[in-house]
């Protein structure tokens, strides 16, 4: 019966995969409660009124993760669910070496059978390590990295420590809230982690005074040594300034649907706000954290009372008084030249090069409003690049005369005063005319929207497994797993799920069971 409700579930879906014109697949693995490596597959798909569609599609048990195994696997899915493989344009991954090995990889074998086929890595990770790289590139900012970790382990792990934190926040009027964990595989972790301690940083500097004098704790000595210091305190206004952007950059990322126009459109106006905070230099904005750095500091009932001095943990070791040239503006200057600049300089750099480099992906903005004035050299060229890769043409006569009469549309025409996802959308409907005037551009639009730029539908699906397959249920395994987790992930609300469609799969095949209504036409 779990078999049946999960065909019901997917076969509509099937079906509208069966229709569209451009496919992507999603592809990651994770090890499940019971330590089995699991494969997830993520699709997308449009259907003909080219509406895009998301949806899970399998899970498989790979028993050593390499890549043969998994292209192996792969194909026996596409097969296993009549996947048209000649409309699979899309591979999103999250861009490990197993997935995107330029020799063996599982992308690689992948495009030695699908030519066609545009293996992205995903956006959410890139993002990610562009953050890691930019705060490994500073000195200090790997060390305030790493001691923003201790102080979560420091209170997270003992009862009596959250207490103290929590009465010294209640006392100091502060919000009474936990020091969040910072880690490399959730995306937004460093951003929560930061807000929360400048909102309660005077709560956390307390708590640990106290439990370094009362209670004599060396590791509250250590961590107290550390945080109240200038450059510190400044390094958690900076990081509540910069965050945000990287912050709502990583949730488009994250989006169910999102698509190549996220990169394109986004990571520049990050970029832009990113570069505006150095260029503020000693004129930070009204509003932003470094603007009232100082303020914060002097105000007696916050960061005031700790009367903060020094500028790093070094300069309390070796000097027990501060020197007559240690000024605050010395420190900010000095943060500035040492900390700031070249931790904004790393972060824009390294965005820049894992992100602006887009190759195919860049080539897709010839569909824009935007293209039509770009220039007939600039965008026949982007032409020949989609063409050679996605229609095996690179000097498609059919297809350039398209683009001539579609800018005049993107000119004065229907196009005029739509953004580009609108025009992809018109243009990839099976339904509009578009569709039938512009069979090449229509087509190269469908693939623009259903190539995947992230593998985050593969997390959402990876959490669903963790949530069905449980301590208490760890021997589901194999279909029942997968089917499982289709109901959870694709399946329609109870009230709205076909049943009637259930009992004649059930009934299908000869049953003893029969219901009580003589002359059924399902059972008898």
């Amino acid at each position: 019966m779990l078999q049946i409700l999960a065909t019901v579930v997917e076969e509509p879906i099937l079906e509208n995969i069966q229709s569209s014109v451009a496919i992507g697949i999603e592809l990651d693995e994770s090890t499940d409660v019971s330590v089995t490596r699991q494969l997830d597959l993520h699709i997308r798909y449009m259907d003909k009124e080219g509406q895009l569609y998301s949806q899970f599609l399998d899970l498989v048990n790979v028993g050593d993760g390499k890549a043969d195994t998994i292209v192996a696997a792969v194909k026996e899915v596409l097969q296993k669910k009549h996947i048209p493989t000649q409309n699979l344009y899309g591979l999103g991954t999250d861009g490990a070496a197993v997935m995107t090995g330029r020799l063996n990889g599982v992308a690689k074998q992948l495009q030695n059978d699908f030519p066609w086929l545009l293996p992205v890595a995903c956006a959410a990770h890139r993002l990610a390590l562009a953050c890691r790289d930019a705060s490994s590139g500073v000195t200090y900012m790997a060390t305030f990295r790493e001691h923003l970790q201790q102080l979560h382990l420091y209170f997270n792990n003992s009862a009596n420590r959250t207490a103290v934190l929590k009465t010294a926040a209640q006392s100091l009027g502060l919000q009474a809230l936990k020091v969040t964990e910072v880690k490399d595989t959730r995306w937004l972790s460093q951003h929560q982690a930061i807000i929360t301690l400048q909102r309660n940083l005077p709560a956390v500097l307390a708590a640990l005074a106290e439990e370094a004098e009362v209670n004599k704790c060396p590791v509250a000595k250590g961590l107290y040594g550390f945080c109240c210091t200038y450059r510190f305190v400044a390094a958690v206004y900076l990081q509540a300034d910069v965050l945000p952007h990287l912050a709502r950059l990583s949730k488009i990322f994250q989006k169910e649907n999102v698509n190549f126009l996220a990169i394109k459109e986004q990571v520049p106006v990050t970029m832009t706000c990113l570069r505006s905070i150095k260029d503020a230099a000693d004129e930070q904005p009204p509003g932003s954290f470094l603007a009232r750095l100082h303020d914060d500091l002097d105000a007696p009932a916050g960061l005031g009372a700790f009367s903060i001095t020094f500028e790093e943990e070094r300069h309390r070791r070796g000097r027990p008084q501060p020197q007559a040239e240690d000024t605050r503006e010395g420190f900010w200057s000095r943060f500035r030249s040492q900390v700031m600049e070249p931790y904004l300089d790393g972060l824009q750099a390294s965005l820049d090069r894992r992100f602006q480099h887009l190759d195919v992906l860049g080539a897709f903005q010839v569909l824009s409003p935007q293209a039509a004035t770009e220039g007939d050299a600039v965008s026949i060229g982007h032409l020949q690049i989609l063409s050679n890769k996605f229609l095996q043409d690179p000097d498609n006569p059919a297809l350039l005369q398209e683009w001539a009469s579609y800018k005049q549309h993107l000119l004065m025409g229907a196009f005029k005063d739509m953004d580009q996802l609108n025009v992809m959308s018109k243009l990839s409907s099976q339904n509009e005319e578009w569709g039938q005037l512009y069979p090449g551009m229509s087509q190269l639009a469908a693939i623009a929207l259903t190539v995947p730029i992230s593998s985050v539908n593969c997390e959402r699906d990876f959490s669903t497994m963790n949530r069905v397959k449980t301590d208490l249920r760890n021997r589901l395994q194999g279909d029942h797993l997968a089917a499982c987790m289709l109901l959870s992930i694709n399946g329609p609300p109870s009230a709205q799920f076909p049943y009637q469609r259930a009992l004649e799969l059930f009934f299908s095949k000869k049953r003893k069971i029969k219901c009580a209504q003589q002359g059924c036409k399902l059972c008898h």
